[in-house]
């Protein structure tokens, strides 16, 4: 006679080996873009197959629930869909592969290696929209960061996990000067979103960038500006949690992100096509919370954790600082470098505007007479500039302003200091050392 014990062994046995239940639907819609399917058990975020006419299925991703069906969009255009074709469940899309493996190599929003390699050592998984820390239990931002450009270390200190934003127009340097931070910053790991830039540029970053001892430490997730929306913001978040991982395991971590301004692109082509209200310049209310969220996931670990520094470009479009995703991104980040179309014009490189730059740690990482003296060079190169004009043409009597006179006198010398070529390297002691030597210390 059987025992229960080994009945209940045998049912155990029987349910393993069949086969698994495959979640899926019908096309009931489709426009190019967004499709619509029979509603079916699953979670926002999930990957899904669709059965295109060329046998090749098309992958999309569901973004939203209407009247008991499922929306997804698709990851790439111009699929060739059938209304009645199969959809189908492949992905919860909830965690994705990580480890030492992602060091050197360049992925796209999937995960997929761009040089066609394999990828081993992806051992860990991780989730896609991160884990979230205890704010009260996060570590101090007291600790200088050296990001090798001699203006940003002694005028904008950056701290370690520090979030911070280069924000200007198009063309005035910002990738020139995030290629800089990248190459010299002290960092265990390097973490790189190319998201939503041209293809030649993300080739050309990613050619200098990796090469030598700073490829063993860097990771790129590259997602060009023709990919779909959905991969530009997933590429984000995986570029995101990657660096989280990393942070996890102890690491110093730079996240540089170009740019945080094609992210909100494209979450506000996924809200608009689900009929969000347009707010502020065509912006729907889910950009103003994805924000925050994704520059939330960035900073300070808890014990036993490192951090992320994270750098983001932010494009002010039309050199509109008002612009409202610059208006989020300020409000969000630790500080921002701001960069000037005027000085880029004189070919003042990196062309800093000082007087609209701010780094709100940097009272917390440089103190006594090092920080009087920053200040005090930012205070008299904002009013040169501010007087340039009247100085230029002969307007300015000296002795009217003992600041300005002050300003006048070692204006060749600030203005050398503020420049600096894209192949050289500055230490943080180095640049404290020369912003001393300037202010006459």
């Amino acid at each position: 006679m059987i025992s229960v014990q080994e009945q209940l062994s045998d049912s155990i046995k029987a349910l393993s080996r069949q086969t698994p239940v495959i979640v899926s639907g019908r096309v009931n819609r489709y426009d190019g873009q967004m499709v619509e399917c029979d509603g079916f058990p699953a979670t926002i975020g999930s990957l899904c197959e669709i059965e295109t006419e060329t046998n090749l299925p098309a992958i999309a991703e569901i973004i939203g629930f209407h009247g008991g069906h499922n929306l997804l969009s698709l990851h790439d255009y111009g699929a060739r869909i059938s209304v009645g074709a199969k959809v189908k469940v492949v992905d919860d899309g909830y965690t994705i592969a990580v480890g030492d493996g992602l060091l050197g190599r360049v992925t796209d929003a999937l995960g997929s290696p761009l040089d066609e390699k394999p990828i081993s050592y992806l051992n860990d998984q991780w989730p896609l929209l991160g884990k979230e820390l205890n704010p009260l239990s996060k570590n101090p931002v007291n600790e200088p960061l050296d990001v090798g450009v001699r203006s940003i270390n002694s005028l904008l200190s950056v701290g370690r996990g520090q979030r911070l934003g280069i924000i200007a127009g198009s063309g005035v340097g910002k990738s020139v000067l995030l290629g800089m931070m990248c190459k010299y910053t002290e960092a265990d790991i390097v973490v790189v979103g190319m998201i939503g830039e041209r293809g030649r540029e993300v080739g050309s970053f990613v050619n200098n960038i990796l090469s030598g001892e700073s490829k063993k430490r860097t990771a790129v997730v590259a997602v060009p500006a023709d990919r779909s929306p959905l991969l530009r913001i997933r590429g984000a978040e995986r570029a995101t949690a990657i660096a989280e991982y990393f942070r996890d395991k102890g690491k110093n971590v730079l996240l540089i992100m170009d740019s945080l301004t094609r992210v909100a692109h494209a979450r506000r082509e996924i809200g608009l096509a689900l009929g969000e209200q347009p707010t502020s310049k065509g912006y729907p209310p889910s950009v103003v919370s994805m924000i925050p969220r994704l520059i939330e996931r960035t900073g300070s670990g808890v014990k036993n954790q490192g951090s992320i520094t994270a750098i983001y470009t932010v494009l002010a479009e039309g050199d509109d600082t008002s612009d409202p995703v610059v208006d989020i991104a300020r409000a969000s980040l630790d500080g921002q470098v701001m960069l000037s179309r005027k000085l880029a014009d004189m070919a003042h490189y990196p062309a800093i505007d000082l007087a609209g730059s701010v780094s709100r740690v940097m009272p917390s990482i440089v103190s006594g007479d090092r920080l009087k003296k920053a200040n005090q060079f930012r205070r008299f190169w904002t009013l040169y500039q501010q007087n340039m004009d009247l100085i230029q043409v002969g307007a300015y009597e000296p002795g009217t302003n003992p600041e300005l006179d002050e300003a006048i006198k070692i204006r060749l010398a600030m203005e050398g200091f503020l420049l600096q070529g894209d192949t050289e390297s500055f230490s943080f002691e180095q640049s404290q050392q020369l912003l001393m030597g300037v202010m006459g210390v």
